[in-house]
């Protein structure tokens, strides 16, 4: 193992990779989402990540976030063990050796300089790809052919970064390459989306939060066929038992609320 480590270049809205991976790294109980990757990852950075000031419930949350969309592409995976599988907005994200099943194709997405930093830490292979793009750059879809298998696009902590005329086009444009996939992704709330400015990691890259929705099934209205699958509460997932109690308590009191519970969800659709 060498000493030295990766220097970060990266904007406000890219540095808010830096959450996602410090809190799977050293955020998780075990029992929770053990995540051996991301630490390797954090510990070649040359990065102060005591600067983000995370909250515990942050990393919290962000865990549970990753295993629940861990499970979703497992259960894709079960279904369609050689399809494909596309992550916008991938950062420094470890999922594909997560639940790699031997026979999927994988994609990450994310901006060049996003990518260069993580080709440190990944090498591409016959199965695995890395495309260097911005999402809203609609022409990096050209560059990924279904070859008629099933598709499953993935998007962690990306969505609320976008205007909903961006998530919009996003999502057409997804319908129109790959008709019948399936896309999951998480999502904040309209009185989330304007509350979170003042959430200190977010407050200290500077990054700003576009786009909440309140109602799930609005997206349907934005083509034929678009279909709402599941939207997942955070305060639905069995790992909460796992935590301490205060925690536990936290999460059970907010599943007492509608505006609480649909602050920060998980949206999975097929197109």
């Amino acid at each position: 193992m060498t000493n030295h480590k990766e220097k970060i270049r990266l904007t406000s809205e890219q540095e808010t990779l830096l959450i996602t991976l410090y809190s799977k790294a050293m955020g998780c109980p075990d029992s929770l989402f053990a995540d051996e990757k991301s630490l390797e990852i954090l510990e070649q950075i040359d990065y102060d990540f005591s600067q983000l000031k995370v909250p515990v419930g942050t990393r919290l949350t962000v865990c549970i976030r990753a295993k629940k969309i861990d499970d979703n592409v497992t259960d894709f995976l079960e279904d369609h063990p050689k399809g494909v599988v596309l992550h916008m907005g991938c950062g420094l994200d470890t999922r594909y050796t997560r639940v790699d099943n031997g026979n999927v194709e994988w994609y990450d997405l994310d901006m060049p300089e996003v990518i260069d930093l993580r080709k440190n830490f990944f090498e591409e292979t016959d199965r695995y790809h890395m495309i260097p793009s911005s999402v809203t750059n609609l022409h990096w879809v050209e560059t990924i052919p279904s070859q008629s298998r099933p598709v499953m696009v993935i998007a962690e902590g990306l969505m609320m970064y976008l205007t909903e005329e961006e998530v919009r086009s996003l999502i057409l444009k997804l319908k129109e390459s790959y008709p019948g996939c399936e896309l999951v992704f998480d999502a904040y709330s309209k009185l989330a989306a304007r509350s979170v400015k003042g959430h200190p990691s977010i407050r200290r890259t500077g990054a700003v939060i576009h786009w909440g929705i309140d109602d799930a099934k609005a997206v349907e209205k934005w083509g034929d066929g678009i279909r709402l699958k599941e939207e997942w509460y955070f305060t639905q997932s069995e790992a909460i038992e796992t935590l301490a109690f205060g925690y536990r308590l936290i999460f059970k009191l907010s599943g007492l609320f509608l505006v609480a519970r649909k602050a920060h969800r998980i949206l999975y659709y097929a197109l």
